[in-house]
């Protein structure tokens, strides 16, 4: 019997194979409640006290009757920039963070397909993860650029002891390998059309985040490279990602142990104007200098009318799925605002929150279980 279990260990611990299931669909009329009218996000409400960006996060009542945050005739959800007020000098900018009520521990997989990015000079826009107490729990930036960028970047963020060893597969280009540096561990996509002009012209795109104990993965396509078993998925369409071909952004767990850097997470969306990253000279003036007389991130974009400068400062979401191996939907926890953020450890909040986290995956059970089966 020993042997035989011995064996089904093996196959099963590396085994390429995993099949997610959808858990949660954020799309439509059900992306900011669920079908009986509970939100499944927490807006932010406060000025950007985490970034410095110039901005102020509406809450959900203001943000959706300024039309900051809506559906649209297409069935698109819209989070934008205000590019209709006059901001007079000292003045923020109203936009939208949200964050999902849902957390999602390790075993998760999230599909979101965008079919447009915010982007434009002193514009900051970003798709990320963070666990309930930052940086303890870990950061994942899926979806992030500023200004006139033309490429993605994708990072994670930890404490010390977790660093990025990407295998000779990842398709993106490494920066940084330490992931708990202010920049964190960085890949930059080198797919083609991944952010601002060329992601929007292309009609837009998708990327996968797998969230498991062998490491963290990110996959990106432009619209007209979509793997059919994602384009042609429904929400009732298992995963399998043994059929994504290699990723962009490799993060395996032989130099960052995942368990141990990285608990539940949730989602959020944001927009962000200049601030400390954006903002800063050396990031805003190799491609923004022309924007205004001053050379300066704030005074030549965020100040005065809003249109035509940030016209192009909205996300248009088609869906987000989110998918796990085993375990049923996450049960949401409350709002919890003002907790973390998505850059600089200076400038967040590391949150003193009860952990709500849910319990792991079935299948990081499953392999402990089995890996301490196997050890005896």
């Amino acid at each position: 019997m020993l042997p035989l279990l011995s064996l089904f260990c093996f196959l099963f611990l590396f085994s390429p194979t995993l099949a997610y299931t959808l858990v949660r669909e954020y799309s439509g009329a059900n992306f900011f409640n669920d079908k009986q009218g509970n939100p499944l996000w927490s807006f932010y409400g406060s000025w950007d006290n985490l970034t410095l960006g110039n901005v102020w996060w509406l809450n959900s009542s203001a943000a959706f009757s300024q039309q900051l945050a809506y559906v649209n005739a297409n069935n698109q959800i819209v989070l934008k920039v205000d590019n209709s007020s006059f901001v007079p000098n000292n003045g923020t900018r109203n936009s939208v963070r949200i964050e999902s009520l849902d957390w999602y521990g390790v075993g998760s997989l999230w599909v979101v397909d965008i079919a447009h990015v915010p982007y434009g000079c002193s514009v900051w826009p970003a798709f990320w993860t963070y666990g309930v107490k930052w940086p303890d729990d870990g950061e994942i930036d899926i979806l992030e650029a500023i200004n006139l960028q033309t490429g993605n970047q994708m990072a994670l963020h930890t404490l010390p002891g977790c660093y990025h060893t990407a295998p000779p597969n990842q398709k993106g280009i490494d920066d940084s390998l330490n992931c708990s540096t202010p920049a964190g561990c960085v890949v930059h996509e080198t797919a083609s059309n991944s952010f601002g002009t060329g992601f929007n012209n292309a009609g837009g795109g998708v990327w996968v985040t797998q969230f498991d104990v062998s490491g963290i993965y990110i996959w990106f396509w432009a619209r007209n490279n979509i793997p059919a078993c994602i384009a042609q998925a429904s929400a009732a369409s298992a995963i399998d990602i043994s059929t994504l071909g290699p990723p962009s952004a490799s993060f395996p767990a032989t130099s960052c142990e995942i368990t141990e850097y990285f608990g539940a997470q949730r989602l959020v969306f944001d927009i962000t104007l200049c601030g400390n990253w954006a903002g800063e000279a050396v990031n805003y003036l190799p491609t923004c200098s022309g924007a205004g007389s001053t050379g300066n991130c704030y005074l030549d974009n965020v100040i005065g009318a809003g249109s035509p400068k940030f016209d192009q400062a909205y996300f248009e979401v088609n869906y987000l799925r989110a998918y796990t191996t085993g375990l049923p939907t996450p049960s949401p926890t409350g709002a919890i605002s003002n907790v973390g953020s998505n850059k600089l450890p200076s400038q967040r909040n590391s949150g003193t929150s009860s952990d709500p986290r849910p319990l792991l995956s079935l299948s990081l059970v499953i392999i402990t279980t089995l890996s301490l089966i196997c050890a005896s």
